[in-house]
């Protein structure tokens, strides 16, 4: 028989599961909430792009997720969301400087998106509506669940787009030399596209699943 301590462990563990699983399918913020768009939209053109912008973004969301949760007790009220958008810049900007010394083409190539990740509305979301209210372990599974969820979004994305629009994966030949790229794939229109086939593939098998319970 388990004691009530093993009971309240188990249950901290599921939740724990559940509260990293929901953001990469039923909450997933790209193909469900719709968030952080501007960057899905705009970098996912090769798979280094996006895999780069998926990692910064979960990196920030993590380590600032964690301190807004540490410090829910002590941020007043009044001045929460600037608190907030303050702990966001500081992770911003420490992971702008590390991708600029580890890649400097890929932090070119993400631009401005990296410095914009400050007003993403998934992560400021996620520590005003989750980590400000939670424990660290739940606010720190919360934003990794979210923040893996937003990366694979991008991934996917971003592997199509690459792979139609310039034959390669991740700089690698997919096809032979007789292969003609869809050059749309890799400007604003094909990602917009993507998307939205992305989107009706998500909710298909989305609505298969509940139909099917």
């Amino acid at each position: 028989m388990a004691t009530p301590a093993a009971s309240i462990q188990t249950k901290i563990k599921s939740e724990s599961a559940e509260n990293f699983i929901k953001g990469l399918w039923r909450e997933n913020p790209v193909f469900v909430a719709l968030l952080g768009m501007c960057p899905v939209l705009a970098v996912t053109n090769s798979a280094i792009n996006a895999l780069a912008i998926g990692a910064a973004s979960t990196f920030v969301m993590v380590l600032s997720s964690t301190i807004v949760s540490l410090a829910q007790k002590l941020i007043p009220k009044q001045v929460r969301i600037a608190s907030y958008i303050l702990i966001i810049a500081t992770f911003v900007t420490v992971t702008e400087y590390v991708l600029q010394a580890l890649s400097y083409e890929v932090h070119k190539a993400l631009g401005a998106f990296i410095a914009l990740i400050v007003v993403n509305c998934m992560i400021l979301g996620r520590a005003e509506a989750f980590a400000s209210r939670n424990n660290l372990r739940q606010s720190v599974m919360d934003a990794f669940g979210m923040g893996v969820g937003f990366t694979i979004a991008c991934l996917s994305l971003g592997t199509v787009r690459e792979i139609l629009g310039n034959g390669t994966l991740f700089g690698f030949q997919v096809f032979g030399p007789e292969f003609e790229p869809w050059i749309v794939m890799i400007l604003p229109p094909g990602a917009f596209f993507v998307l939205g086939m992305w989107l009706l593939l998500f909710n298909w098998v989305k609505h298969r699943k509940e139909a099917a319970e």
